[in-house]
């Protein structure tokens, strides 16, 4: 590891979180000179951090315009639900032979969190906890980094505004059917309440926003 490595990581770290949570607006430029200054570093690892970060899909680098942060439409993160479905129910019929006690143990303490949780924010960061842990057993690196890249991506449209739109009453009851799928060992059935429970969420954020918008 060079010794710009640590520096770059830090500064896509940074950079990540302030674009998932919206504080830098998708379209933004990214000029390499005012991140440099604002993580007093050099150009260098800040040019890694925007390479790590456009490999993520979350920034464009153009050559004329230079970085910028990628828009993601409404219409694409339909899309990216519509992949969901394809990749995590992959995953969880891999993952439900492999399950243990520990994971129903870890899955359930999730829940219990999700419960108490009171800030849609919060929801978010559950229901994305109980899905990573969902599909951890299944052992599959690179189709678990798949999934991880395609939900960082959506989370950008996602966070808040699917939450505000469904609540959390409905997602925990289908999150607690799917672990009892799970549990009883259960992969297709458990794969089939997912796919239900994607599906529906995915209709809830694209009425919600269809009804949000302005009449003409």
């Amino acid at each position: 590891m060079t010794e710009n490595q640590p520096a770059s990581l830090a500064i896509s770290a940074a950079l990540r979180a302030d674009i998932l949570a919206g504080v830098i607006e998708p379209g933004a430029r990214l000029r390499q000179d005012e991140l440099a200054s604002r993580f007093g570093t050099s150009r260098i690892p800040v040019r890694e951090a925007l390479r790590q970060l456009e490999a993520e899909a979350l920034v464009i680098n153009d050559v004329h315009r230079g970085a910028r942060v990628a828009p993601l439409t409404l219409d694409e993160t339909l899309e990216r639900m519509e992949i969901r479905v394809a990749l995590e129910c992959a995953a969880l019929k891999l993952a439900v032979p492999a399950m243990s006690e520990l994971d129903f143990e870890m899955l359930e303490t999730i829940l219990a969190e999700y419960d108490l949780a009171e800030e849609p924010a919060q929801w978010t960061a559950c229901n994305w906890a109980f899905h990573t842990a969902l599909y951890a057993p299944c052992n599959r690196p690179t189709l678990l980094a798949l999934i991880q890249a395609n939900i960082t991506n959506a989370d950008r449209f996602l966070r808040l505004r699917l939450s505000q739109t469904t609540g959390k009453e409905r997602p925990q009851i289908e999150h607690r059917e799917i672990l009892a799928a799970c549990r009883a060992g259960d992969a297709a059935r458990a794969a089939a309440l997912l796919e239900g429970h994607i599906a529906r969420a995915r209709k809830s954020l694209a009425t919600a926003m269809r009804l949000s918008r302005p009449a003409r």
